[in-house]
């Protein structure tokens, strides 16, 4: 199949196309994880985004289910230098184009992903078009239609991607976490489970009086995409949470939800951090962490209330990676402790919040 991608920008790249067929289009972003695809396709964080790979060969342990952090793919297209179709791996059960394929994902190939990727780190995230079809693709009115395609963080992505009923997961633990469902990677549910605590899954937009009624100890708020500030009726029921001193836990998203509850603001980021070897410096201490990471946007650290505090910066560019309050009751990172896929450096962090519960 031909398949054309063209940016905001003018830029026109042409490939091959791989997996499901169409047009689509979404804010271009870049992950550099040479490892973890199917876990980063299918990570709810990327709703709305196109994604492209910058390993050079994806796809080479093939597709399990057993790697999944939601159902189904989330991204809107997938971009790879080369998209292997003939994987190996005993947990594999079908190629990445079949299963992108079977869920209707267009994919491009045979670009060069370094030259996109530069451009990206230069420009910044943009907006893109992506057309796979059997057909030569002419690009040239793509490049006006590029420039008028949507921002996708004025749409509220969370309610696109978050449960619509409640669920609850080792229901006889008598430790009970609720889990305020923004996109939630099911590697988070996991990492609580796998620790003995009980999990109430629950929609984004829960309300405060309804989240206490199912008895939690304590709250874990999720990672998820797009503009936090879009969450006003979840930031809501985090202040209660502050309010009522019930011990929270925010991750990625969860964590800039947690900043806006307290006060203080977030930011877009230009291209955002987007792979698995991101480094975290723990404040105060010379401790520093290798993190997965999955977000665009940052808590203003300078916008902190007093009684507040930056937990982890980013080594690279001194962005905020976390937020602790001085009772030590609410914290939030901005990477991803559970891991998946990435370093373990961080895990500790879920047995540092249920310890607050005990």
């Amino acid at each position: 199949m031909e398949a054309v991608l063209v940016l905001e920008d003018g830029s026109v790249w042409r490939g091959r196309g791989f997996g499901g067929r169409g047009r689509v289009s979404g804010e271009v972003v870049f992950n550099t994880g040479m490892t973890g695809y199917t876990q980063s396709l299918t990570d709810p964080s990327y709703r709305g985004q196109i994604l492209c790979q910058t390993y050079p060969l994806i796809g080479n342990y093939g597709v399990s289910p057993d790697d999944f952090e939601s159902p189904r793919p989330q991204v809107q297209a997938c971009i790879v230098g080369q998209a292997c179709s003939a994987p190996s791996h005993r947990t594999s059960r079908m190629s990445l184009s079949a299963w992108l394929r079977r869920n209707k994902v267009p994919g491009l190939e045979g670009i060069d992903t370094r030259a996109l990727t530069k451009r990206l780190r230069v420009k910044g995230v943009m907006r893109g078009i992506l057309d796979v079809s059997e057909a030569e693709v002419d690009a040239r009115p793509l490049i006006g239609l590029a420039r008028r395609v949507p921002d996708i963080n004025r749409r509220h992505l969370v309610l696109e991607v978050s449960t619509r009923e409640v669920k609850v997961l080792n229901a006889r633990s008598p430790l009970r976490v609720a889990l305020l469902d923004c996109g939630a990677k099911a590697s988070i549910v996991r990492a609580l489970v796998e620790r003995g605590a009980g999990v109430v899954r629950l929609p984004a937009e829960t309300s405060f009086a309804e989240l206490m009624s199912h008895g939690p100890s304590g709250v874990v708020i999720s990672n998820g995409p797009g503009d936090p500030a879009r969450c006003r009726a979840t930031i809501l029921t985090v202040r209660r949470i502050l309010q009522e001193k019930v011990p929270a836990f925010g991750i990625c998203l969860g964590s800039q939800i947690l900043a806006l509850a307290a006060g203080a603001r977030t930011y877009k980021l230009k291209y955002g951090h987007r792979s698995q070897n991101q480094p975290c410096l723990e404040e105060g201490t010379a401790r520093c962490y290798i993190t997965s990471q999955n977000h665009g946007f940052a808590v203003d650290a300078g916008t902190l209330p007093a009684d507040w505090r930056a937990w982890f910066t980013n080594a690279n560019d001194r962005t905020n990676e976390g937020l602790i309050h001085r009772s030590g009751r609410f914290l939030g990172v901005q990477f991803h402790p559970e891991a998946n896929p990435g370093p373990t450096d961080t895990a500790f962090l879920f047995d540092r919040f249920l310890e607050l519960l005990a």
